[in-house]
């Protein structure tokens, strides 16, 4: 997969991931490009967390570390 055009990742397991590295792969899908045929930017990361387990609490401490780096 060619990565500077891609615009959508789905991350299937980040349990062996260092919340830095889901932060490079976050900044590297918004970098600025355009879709086809449009002005506007579209990036889209997708995270697939079992519901009622561990996941869960990681995903949401893994969510509010890219919030206080500046991510919305």
């Amino acid at each position: 997969m060619d990565i500077p055009v891609a615009n959508v990742i789905i991350q299937v397991c980040f349990n062996y991931g260092s919340r830095m590295q889901e932060a490079q792969r976050l900044g590297r899908i918004l970098r600025p490009k355009q879709s086809a045929g449009s002005s506007e930017y579209d990036a889209f990361f997708y995270s697939l967390v079992s519901k009622d387990t561990d996941e869960v609490v990681q995903n949401d401490a893994r969510q509010q570390y890219l919030i206080d780096q500046g991510y919305s």
